[in-house]
């Protein structure tokens, strides 16, 4: 994966390109960005929630059909307590205020995940959240909440396992078709473009499945830095590219 750094580009807007249908971010940076200026990581966390939401509304505005973007892995237990405490604080806060505030947008939120592990409270939000907004008809906005790639895998394996166990299903039926329709993401395209702010180049077990032809733009901003005109550069960079899928 190649560092795109930041640079201005005149010769192309996004009225001239073919936008992706999905796109996934992973949204990195908020403790290095915290760091930088002598604040708590939750200081950070803080503004790359705010990142999120000028960010989600924008590619709603601009005509993305699916955003997924990584709010908090099944590895991000290990991080200490207060920084955890304060994550679940912060997501608490988000969707108390989707209830009311994205109320007039037309995003469908969703959220993917193993939610065992969150509170009675955190779960009701998110099920409030979904049933209000599941008959809206733009953008779906998937957050990834104690998500990982792996263990995603691993639940479709064992749901597909139970059946061929039934018999309601034989092993030679079993298709990458069969997989992705036991995966959070059912029912969705795959992401065409990932990308992936503060100039990490590693996966870190997001949509390992679903990434298998994405592509990736890896971008020199932490995330609580991302703008518009960020999301703007990394969609040019995608057109730019050439997907040939395996093909010639």
């Amino acid at each position: 994966m190649a560092l795109f750094k930041k640079k201005q580009n005149h010769e192309i807007s996004l009225s001239d390109i073919q936008l992706p249908e999905h796109i996934g971010i992973i949204m990195d940076g908020n403790g290095r960005w915290a760091k930088k200026r002598g604040l708590p990581r939750s200081a950070g966390h803080t503004a790359g929630a705010q990142t999120f939401r000028k960010i989600a509304r924008y590619c709603s505005d601009i005509g993305i059909k699916y955003l997924t973007v990584y709010a908090f892995s099944t590895e991000n237990w290990r991080r200490p307590k207060e920084e955890v405490n304060a994550l679940m604080r912060l997501f608490k806060d988000y969707l108390q205020e989707a209830i009311r505030d994205f109320k007039d947008d037309s995003i469908v939120l969703r959220f993917i995940g193993n939610r065992n592990a969150f509170s009675p409270e955190l779960l009701s939000l998110m099920n409030e959240n979904e049933e209000e907004s599941c008959e809206r008809e733009g953008m779906v906005l998937n957050i990834a909440m104690n998500y990982g790639g792996r263990a995603e895998l691993v639940t479709a394996i064992q749901d597909i396992a139970k059946q061929v166990e039934n018999g309601a299903l034989k092993p030679d039926e079993i298709d990458e078709t069969l997989v992705s329709d036991h995966l959070y993401t059912k029912g969705q395209p795959d992401p065409d473009l990932i990308i992936r702010p503060s100039g990490e180049n590693r996966t870190s077990n997001f949509l390992l499945w679903q990434s298998a032809y994405a592509e990736y733009v890896i971008m020199d901003v932490l995330w609580p830095d991302f703008t518009q005109q960020d999301l703007d550069r990394a969609l040019i960079e995608y057109a730019k590219r050439n997907r040939r899928f395996g093909g010639v």
